[in-house]
C-alpha cells in the first residue's frame, strides 16, 4: 500500500487521527522529526483509539532518513502553494503522500526540489487552511479510489 509522511507535525490529535486513517487503509505512516509530541503522548494514543496496535508505521530523524527508508519514493507534496490540483494526480499503491506541519507546511527546499510533485486541495481564499487530518483523508480516499478500492 501507499505511504503517508507528517513532515514535522506539531499535533498529536492529528497524528493519531492521521493513524487511525492510516490502519483503516492499510498505508504505513511515517513521522519526520522533530515532533511536536512525544511518541507515548496520551492525546496520541486517544486519538488513535484502539487501531494504533494495527498500524504499521515508523518515525526518522530528518528527510534523508526517510528517503533512504523508502528508496525509489515516488512523493507528492501537498501544499497550498501547488498550482496542481490532487484530483489531476495519476496515483500509484507505491507513492507517498507528504504534508507538512500544522504552522508551516512544507519546507520550500522540499517544494523547489521537485515542483512538478506539488498538488493542493483547493478551497476558498478566506481559508487560510485546512486541518492536518482532513487533508490526509482526503488524498488518501483519493489515492484509494485511483487503485481501486480500500485493501481486502
Amino acid at each position: 500500500m501507499f505511504h503517508i509522511v507528517l513532515h514535522q507535525p506539531e499535533i498529536p490529535e492529528n497524528a493519531g487521527n492521521i493513524g487511525r486513517t492510516c490502519a483503516a487503509l492499510g498505508a504505513k505512516l511515517w513521522l519526520v522529526r522533530p515532533l511536536g509530541f512525544r511518541l507515548d503522548d496520551r492525546h496520541l494514543r486517544r486519538a488513535g483509539l484502539d487501531y494504533w496496535q494495527h498500524l504499521h508505521w515508523e518515525a526518522v530523524d530528518d528527510w534523508a532518513a526517510l528517503t533512504k527508508g523508502l528508496p525509489g519514493c515516488r512523493p507528492w507534496f501537498f501544499t497550498k502553494r501547488a498550482e496542481k490540483l490532487y484530483t489531476d494526480a495519476a496515483f500509484s499503491a507505491e507513492d507517498v503522500l507528504v504534508f507538512g506541519s500544522e504552522s508551516q507546511g512544507l519546507p520550500m527546499s522540499l517544494l523547489a526540489a521537485e515542483p512538478k510533485r506539488s498538488l493542493r486541495i483547493p478551497m476558498r481564499p478566506e481559508a487560510r487552511s485546512l486541518n492536518l487530518a482532513v487533508s490526509v483523508g482526503i488524498a488518501a480516499y483519493e489515492v484509494l479510489r485511483q487503485i481501486g478500492g480500500p485493501p481486502a
